[in-house]
């Protein structure tokens, strides 16, 4: 015959497991809470979507340029260099606005061959939760020169 007592202590032990296991598991959470925050070194609060469309429409012709120079040298045409110059850095600017916390994406791009001259025009959407802005980028490459 069982005792009461042994009883008792069989179920203070089972919910002893259970309340050092669900602790185990809320610890876990919120230290995976904090380790997803680090990924964000930005507080994207501020002005970041101006900062970042304007680093964008800074560097964007001369990237675009020193790209497609590169396809030219190994046999495409102007416009074929520089549309494929275009499509890398189209994901190298979605990537831009990941690390940034922005959302930022070239749309609308036209790139028009004109005398040996290639004009590109292209619209940078930016955005974060506070604020979104549009801006044309607009210029033109001479790969012979």
């Amino acid at each position: 015959m069982m005792h009461p007592s042994s009883s008792d202590d069989r179920g203070q032990m089972l919910l002893a497991t259970g309340v050092v296991l669900m602790m185990s598991l809320l610890s876990m959470a919120i230290f995976g809470v904090k380790m997803a925050g680090i990924s964000m070194p930005y507080d994207t609060a501020g002005d970041d979507t101006i900062q970042a469309s304007a680093d964008i429409a800074n560097s964007f012709p001369a990237l675009t340029e020193a790209r497609a120079q590169v396809w030219y040298d190994s046999g495409l045409t102007e416009v074929e260099s520089v549309q494929k110059s275009i499509d890398s850095l189209h994901d190298d600017v979605l990537h831009h606005g990941e690390i940034r916390g922005v959302e930022l994406k070239l749309l609308n791009i036209t790139v028009i061959e004109s005398d040996g001259v290639i004009s590109v025009s292209s619209e940078l959407g930016a955005a974060d939760r506070n604020s979104m802005l549009t801006r044309i980028i607009s210029f033109e490459i001479d790969l012979d020169a």
